[in-house]
């Protein structure tokens, strides 16, 4: 799976946005920008995305900025990464489940929707809370602790 910096941008603000707690207090743009160091620009069109998911709301004037839209614990990862880049797992621009192969390739299909049930048993499961407060549920921080999900492999596996 390949996270795009828009998706990595999103994810960073909306948990920016969590850590800073539930209360009706906005946050501005430029202040989430700062915290995480992400461009301004980039940063408000991405913004603008996830209100129109919504993930966020938005208020104009001086009081106003960028808050969650639901509670902190009821945004997935899943959902961040969806309103900014649509379906976590996808062939050619098509559902898994679209695609068909032929011959030596025929259970391919079955490859790429078990990359995408993988995907979903992380990012679905994984709140902005989690990821604010530093606590991932048992199963994501087991997969992140395993010496092989450290390793980058290039070329043929095992090599």
């Amino acid at each position: 799976m390949r996270i795009s910096t828009k998706a990595d941008y999103a994810v960073r603000a909306v948990v920016e946005l969590a850590a800073r707690g539930e209360e009706e207090r906005f946050t501005k743009a430029d202040e989430l920008a700062r915290a995480q160091g992400l461009p301004l620009s980039f940063l408000e069109n991405i913004l603008g995305e996830l209100r129109a998911a919504g993930l966020v709301q938005t208020r104009r004037g001086a009081e106003g900025g960028y808050r969650l839209a639901l509670p902190a614990d009821k945004i997935t990862i899943a959902d961040v990464v969806r309103a900014v880049e649509g379906p976590l797992a996808s062939v050619r621009g098509e559902p898994p489940e679209r695609v068909s192969y032929s011959g030596a390739a025929a259970t391919l299909q079955e490859v790429w929707i078990a990359v995408r049930a993988s995907v979903r048993s992380v990012c679905e499961r994984v709140t902005l809370a989690d990821v604010a407060r530093g606590r991932l549920p048992d199963h994501v921080r087991e997969l992140a602790t395993d010496p092989d999900a450290r390793t980058t492999r290039v070329g043929p596996a095992g090599r």
